[in-house]
């Protein structure tokens, strides 16, 4: 703990100085993040350093295993971050953000694991659609490293269709005001995975193209009508 306390110090005596109007406008003009980024509160996966944000640019929701709830009446944390971003601070993006070695989903591949943890075994059932595209539709001779892997890209694609059940980002979608993306981080090589939506696979984010997308942007959405008879 003394680190922390000494790298706050660092912070305020030679970053803050630094930026000290930047934060001062933050303060008076508020925020208008460009992005609303999901991601695993693994301590190896900040998406602030993985995208090179500056204060006030991504509003970031970090929790165990990237998970999206479906919507529900219930309060809840994610929920409540998603719907701020897109209604309060009209964001134009939202990134879901898994990553290699995820703990989250190695539990979820060994269910007894999780049973000292009563709380995580209950909010990773919100990936469970992703364990059983693994277990059923992957070759069942699939070695552990690749079925992790491929669990955590499977659980990516799974929150964003959860992410497409909350008003907010649906009435958005509709109306081709938000797009949603998949990521997926590799640790050990830094390279950053996207999520083509049409194409159905990840690919690595690259300079010299756009980056895949996984949902939109849509056309905006006709009122629907009943064909007369």
């Amino acid at each position: 703990m003394a680190d922390i306390f000494d790298a706050a110090l660092r912070f305020q005596g030679e970053v803050f100085s630094k930026d000290k109007a930047l934060y001062q406008r933050l303060a008076r003009d508020g925020q208008s993040p460009k992005a609303l980024v999901i991601s695993c509160a693994d301590s190896r996966v900040a998406p602030e350093h993985i995208t090179q944000a500056g204060p006030g640019e991504i509003f970031v929701c970090r929790n165990a295993g990237n998970i999206v709830p479906p919507f529900a009446q219930m309060n809840g944390g994610v929920s409540s971050a998603i719907e701020y971003a897109v209604v309060a601070l009209g964001v134009a993006d939202i990134v879901v953000c898994g990553h290699s070695e995820c703990g989250a989903m190695k539990a979820l591949r060994h269910p007894a694991s999780l049973e000292p943890m009563p709380n995580v075994k209950a909010w990773l059932k919100h990936a469970s659609a992703a364990q059983s595209i693994v277990c059923e539709a992957y070759p069942p001779d699939i070695d552990e490293a690749e079925a992790c892997r491929a669990l955590s890209m499977e659980n990516v694609v799974v929150q964003i269709n959860h992410l497409r059940t909350h008003p907010s980002v649906a009435a958005k979608l509709a109306r081709g005001e938000v797009r949603l993306h998949g990521w997926y981080f590799e640790i050990e090589t830094g390279t950053i995975f996207a999520y083509d939506g049409e194409a159905g696979r990840f690919e690595p984010i690259q300079g010299d193209r756009p980056a895949p997308v996984a949902v939109g942007p849509a056309r905006p959405a006709a009122p629907l009508s009943i064909a007369a008879e």
